[in-house]
């Protein structure tokens, strides 16, 4: 009579297991096709969707990634401007990308823009099944205020937020020396930090919110671009910060691109081939 108890009731318990719902079981993550998958929300911060779109490669994976991240004085800009010319050379390349929108000032003022890029690299590395990444190979990479927040995040990095590799194009890593090079805070510096003037106030935030401040030894290889033209944020941003990394024994290599000025869109007319040249240093760092 037992044994006929203890058979009903396993029975019992498979049939109910075999009406659940099918979000009640714990199942694999679904694959995402190859190509590009757009509009994608990764956070939902204040009442503010974020959103990414993402690219996979065909084939199997997993594949080293890049997380990319526009520019825009961190008061303008979308995940489909100002870094688009990079899509094309990554794809090509067999790189998994995700391009993300972040909060800009001055409706989110400083340090919302970098706590949005840090959850947009604990989401890539939580869904990494889902879009074929290689969690141990990822790659910052974001031009002018972008670049500043790349390497902002980079720099600090630990645990779920660090990253493999950093490349900032044409980015302001020490925002003094970006007040005194155009002597004045202007409207990107002033909405970011909610300055109205240069006193001992703004001095002292500016260097909180400089990426430079935070060099320590031990960092991801940095890759950093700039035009030797470029009269938005000098190319002394990127020498002075490559002679910082490299005091502390860090990788930091720079290429300098001449004849180009502000905005990678428009290095087409200088002949530069830095999309191959970026696309070299990743696959020999990533590797």
């Amino acid at each position: 009579m037992q044994k006929l108890l203890r058979c009903v009731l396993l029975f019992g318990a498979g049939m109910a297991l075999l009406s659940l719902p099918c979000g009640a079981l714990a199942a694999e993550p679904t694959v995402q096709a190859p190509g590009l998958h757009t509009d994608v929300e990764f956070a939902r911060v204040e009442g503010e969707s974020l959103t990414l779109d993402a690219f996979v490669p065909e084939g199997k994976g997993p594949f080293p990634t890049c997380i990319l991240v526009h520019g825009g004085g961190f008061i303008r800009g979308d995940k489909q401007s100002y870094i688009k010319p990079l899509f094309e050379p990554l794809s090509q390349a067999g790189f998994a990308w995700f391009t993300i929108n972040y909060r800009l000032a001055p409706k989110s003022r400083f340090p919302a823009c970098t706590d949005d890029v840090e959850t947009a690299i604990r989401w890539v590395k939580q869904h990494a099944a889902e879009y074929k990444v290689d969690p141990s190979r990822i790659a910052l990479i974001g031009e002018s205020a972008g670049g500043h927040l790349v390497s902002y995040v980079g720099l600090h990095g630990k645990g779920d937020t660090r990253v493999a590799a950093v490349v900032p194009f044409y980015a302001p890593h020490d925002l003094a020396m970006q007040a005194r090079h155009h002597k004045k805070l202007g409207d990107t510096l002033a909405s970011l930090l909610n300055l109205t003037e240069l006193n001992d106030d703004a001095w002292e935030k500016l260097k909180v919110a400089s990426p430079s401040t935070y060099i320590t030894q031990g960092t991801a290889p940095f890759l950093l671009i700039h035009g030797d033209q470029d009269d938005v944020v000098p190319l002394a941003q990127s020498t002075a910060f490559q002679q910082q990394m490299q005091a502390k024994g860090n990788v930091c290599d720079l290429l300098t691109v001449k004849g180009g000025i502000h905005g990678m869109g428009s290095w087409e007319k200088v002949n530069s081939d830095y999309q191959q040249q970026l696309i070299r240093w990743l696959k020999k760092t990533l590797q």
